[in-house]
């Protein structure tokens, strides 16, 4: 884990942690590797890699070399997960880790079996975590409320029950809270 927070180190952007200035991705990571452990406490160490890495130097291949709207994002999403699965694999033979042991995590990575395996659900559940108490409330500025419950919609028909749970448990904005409640709702 060590070997994937220096890799995210050179991250350009930083957050403002406790007033001290930390990588965006460090953070990241830090908070997927804190979300994994609340719904998944007993991940394996492959489950815990990849929680660390899912966002392996994403700042390499900017969001804008792509055409706007959901398409683009979507290209560029599946643009990242196959890099950072690649990168992930060059970070972890650095430090001698298995090739059985990245062959898993990059198969958690790439979210492949979503819904069919434990490993990756955790790891999907972890994300939206991440999304909701990292991104939600600023996307939700970005893109109305209406627009937000729709992406509620599809970010919670991707979680597990367990996921479902934290979600609901955890400690949003009014507004974020309003809009989870409209989107749990109006699920099918």
């Amino acid at each position: 884990m060590e070997a994937i927070d220096v890799a995210n180190a050179d991250d350009p952007v930083t957050v403002d942690v406790d007033g001290n200035a930390l990588p965006r991705e460090v953070f990241h990571a830090q908070r997927m590797t804190h979300w994994l452990g609340v719904v998944a406490p007993h991940a394996d160490a492959a489950q815990r890699l990849a929680a660390r890495a899912h966002h392996l130097r994403r700042w390499t291949l900017p969001r804008s070399d792509y055409p706007t709207g959901r398409a683009g994002y979507l290209r560029w999403r599946a643009a990242q997960k196959q890099r950072h699965v690649t990168a992930l694999g060059e970070v972890l033979r650095r430090v001698g880790v298995d090739d059985n042991t990245i062959d898993r995590v990059g198969t958690i990575v790439a979210k492949v079996g979503l819904g069919q395996d434990p490993a990756v659900q955790a790891h999907e559940d972890a994300l939206c975590l991440v999304f909701l108490e990292q991104q939600y409330d600023e996307l939700t500025d970005q893109l109305g409320d209406d627009h937000m419950i729709d992406v509620l919609r599809r970010t919670l028909a991707k979680m597990s029950p367990v996921g479902l749970e934290a979600a609901v448990g955890m400690n949003l904005s009014e507004r974020g809270r309003a809009l989870l409640v409209a989107a749990r709702s109006t699920e099918s």
